[in-house]
């Protein structure tokens, strides 16, 4: 496919085909999944690809067992699953009676808590991958002007891509009124657009901070529990990261709530009305764009890890507390070129006995400033710990 960019996902995902019967591809919409799909399609020969969204190939389904049968051998490719949640069922037997790896493909853009009717009909049958937009990784490699760009304009292909900043800008805002106006609608939700719309813009007011969900609410008028469902839908839907704290049974006071993160650093730009890098560079969220786009780009390779940021009620602090079979590693992150750690790094260290540290900011290369601490740029530390 011309100008296509490869998704580091695409071995993954050919493995998941290989040893499973249905595999479901779930991510934001516009975030690469159908592109990724027909590019899957055209390695195996006879495939179908239906988008459930298109009038005329949701009535092929009419009768899906004879449309099952009339493709029997063949991978189907179902993009856009959520439209038609009754089709699991009869997916099941389907699968049970072919009983053959690869048989579905299936596209959505909402979480596996939302499409109820697959956990519940297909388990063992299918397996899960989340496709995010694109990575430092995909598209930025060490290219500090590259990794600027990935930074400004988010990862969603057509916004990174596009002819211009402006552009860009453009892109995301009529994401945003798409997301609002009809996703969620379509997802079966009746929430108010402007209310939904003024929540996920005071989302990116505190983009990097602990969620105050009473707090919220009194900013939106409604109770605190309707804002917890409203952030739970955004999490759902990707749009979303809602960052634990990390515990360790330790006698420290822990800050206890959440940390909210607009998941693509582009559509957290387009909420502030953040146009050009210039403009990013003399806004107040300078800094946690910076930490919200790292913590993004490695817990999204690293799904392995047990992950959390960690403060206490007396200053102490890391951004990121990566834990996997015993190695408990450090994220900082730093959007200065010359990075400085504080009082509170250091007692977090010590509290949590951690003895490896990684400092991301946005350099060309590695370099040591501590015996336990690195600064690095962000693809280093992504292929380090991979």
């Amino acid at each position: 496919m011309q100008g296509y960019i490869k998704r580091s996902s695409y071995d993954t995902i050919i493995e998941l085909l290989n040893n499973n019967p249905a595999v479901a591809i779930l991510g934001p919409r516009q975030c690469g999944k159908t592109t990724l799909a027909k590019i899957i399609i055209e390695t195996k020969p006879g495939s179908v690809y239906l988008d459930l969204e298109y009038p005329p190939d949701a009535n092929k389904l009419r009768d899906p067992a004879a449309f099952f049968e009339a493709n029997k051998n063949r991978l189907v490719c179902l993009d856009e699953i959520q439209r038609m949640p009754e089709l699991f069922r009869v997916l099941r037997s389907i699968i049970d009676r072919n009983n053959e790896n690869g048989q579905v493909l299936i596209l959505g853009s909402a979480s596996r808590e939302l499409i109820r009717q697959s956990s519940e009909t297909l388990a063992g049958r299918i397996a899960y991958f989340e496709l995010s937009p694109f990575l430092c990784p995909e598209v930025a490699s060490n290219d500090i002007e590259a990794l600027r760009k990935l930074r400004l304009r988010g990862g969603f292909p057509r916004s990174f891509l596009a002819a211009s900043d402006a552009a860009s800008m453009q892109w995301r805002n009529d994401f945003i009124k798409s997301y609002l106006e009809r996703d969620i609608p379509q997802l079966g939700f009746n929430i108010p657009a402007e209310i939904l719309g003024r929540l996920w813009t005071l989302c990116a007011h505190l983009h990097g901070q602990t969620a105050n969900y009473s707090r919220l609410g009194e900013s939106l008028g409604v109770t605190h529990n309707t804002i917890r469902s409203y952030i739970s839908l955004l999490s759902r839907t990707f749009i979303l990261r809602l960052l634990r704290p990390f515990y360790i049974n330790i006698k420290k006071r822990l800050i206890k709530s959440p940390k909210i993160f607009i998941r693509d650093s582009g559509l957290l730009h387009a909420l502030l009305r953040i146009e050009s890098f210039n403009d990013l560079l003399g806004h107040p969220v300078y800094g946690c764009s910076w930490e919200g786009f790292v913590i993004e780009n490695i817990l999204y390779e690293l799904p392995g890890w047990l992950a959390g940021y960690y403060r206490t009620s007396a200053g102490a602090e890391i951004d990121l507390v990566l834990e996997k079979g015993g190695r408990r590693i450090a994220i900082e992150c730093k959007s200065s070129t010359a990075p400085q750690l504080g009082k509170g790094f250091w007692n977090a260290m010590d509290d949590l006995g951690i003895n490896e540290a990684w400092v991301v900011a946005p350099v060309a290369e590695a370099y040591p400033i501590h015996k336990k601490v690195i600064v690095t740029p962000l693809n280093e530390v992504i292929a380090k710990l991979k």
